[in-house]
């Protein structure tokens, strides 16, 4: 019988979900630091990163260290070449903010982004139709379309840092794709029933996943079913800030100081926590055995 692990579930989802405000904060102080003149370099620099910590995470002996490492990369990309760049180009080619009693409702690169929807489709096309993919979810769809048979079968070995890097980048992508076509008139509206349908379904499928979580032992595997989880919570969290229910104090962490910092510190205390925890249980296992 599989065990509750409460600890392991509750640590795994708050270093994800702290991740992605203290992420948020990061870009907009690096931007800030550097200048709007240098934020394409900026961009440049965190893809760097990014992908210098995905490969890391390659050569990384414990399955944990390389989750993490694929995880933080994923992020990195994601801020660096992707936002950063769609900022870049928006700035270049004179593109407004959609604005809302003199306030931005929605910033420039995110008019953008929804122009990406082909390759996110194509893309998903591919781990749709093209490979035995690990996820439950793409396993659903290959089951109920009866092309599982037909699809080379699963590798029983896999890069766990690039599954992670993939995983965090294409879920970020594919939910913000959801929110912006959720948000513009055209489609829906913010105030439509299918973004008041996007935020509870969200919230309720974050719960369900969560729910699951708990019988989930070991940290690495946690962690990654938590960026799903965490990522599905966060379209609620978002939704939630697009209609003013509270202050996204992320987007502006210079008047939020003590409030960053102190994310920043619970952040560090958990990351320190399941490291050195993680290491210690591994120590023990190989003394006894």
């Amino acid at each position: 019988m599989k065990r509750f692990s409460p600890v392991t579930a509750f640590s795994a989802f708050m270093i994800v979900l702290l991740t992605m405000p203290l992420g948020h904060a990061a870009v907009i102080l690096l931007q800030s630091a550097l200048g709007r003149e240098h934020v394409a370099l900026a961009g440049l620099l965190l893809g760097v990163a990014g992908t210098g910590l995905m490969l890391a995470g390659m050569f990384a002996s414990r399955e944990l260290i390389a989750t993490l490492l694929g995880m933080f990369g994923g992020l990195f990309v994601w801020s660096g070449w992707i936002e950063i760049g769609f900022e870049y180009y928006a700035r270049r080619l004179g593109v407004e903010p959609l604005m809302l009693n003199g306030e931005v409702v929605t910033k420039a690169e995110y008019l953008l982004m929804p122009s990406s929807v082909g390759f996110f489709v194509i893309i998903m096309l591919y781990y749709l139709f093209g490979v035995r993919s690990g996820c439950r979810f793409f396993l659903w769809f290959q089951r109920l379309l009866r092309i599982d048979s037909r699809l080379a079968p699963a590798r029983s070995t896999r890069n766990v840092a690039m599954t992670t890097f993939m995983e965090f980048i294409m879920l970020l992508w594919g939910f913000y794709l959801v929110l912006l076509f959720a948000y513009d008139d055209h489609f829906a509206g913010d105030r439509h029933p299918v973004t008041y349908f996007v935020a509870f379904g969200s919230l309720l499928w974050s719960i369900l996943l969560f729910v699951k979580m708990l019988k989930i032992s070991q940290l690495a595997y946690a962690i990654r079913y938590a960026i799903p989880t965490v990522l599905i919570f966060w379209n609620f969290v978002e939704i939630l800030g697009r209609w003013n229910v509270f202050t996204e104090i992320w987007i502006q962490p210079s008047k939020y100081v003590l409030e960053i910092v102190l994310m920043t510190l619970v952040f560090l205390i958990l990351m320190l926590s399941v490291l050195f925890g993680a290491k210690g249980k591994q120590k023990s296992e190989e003394k006894q055995v």
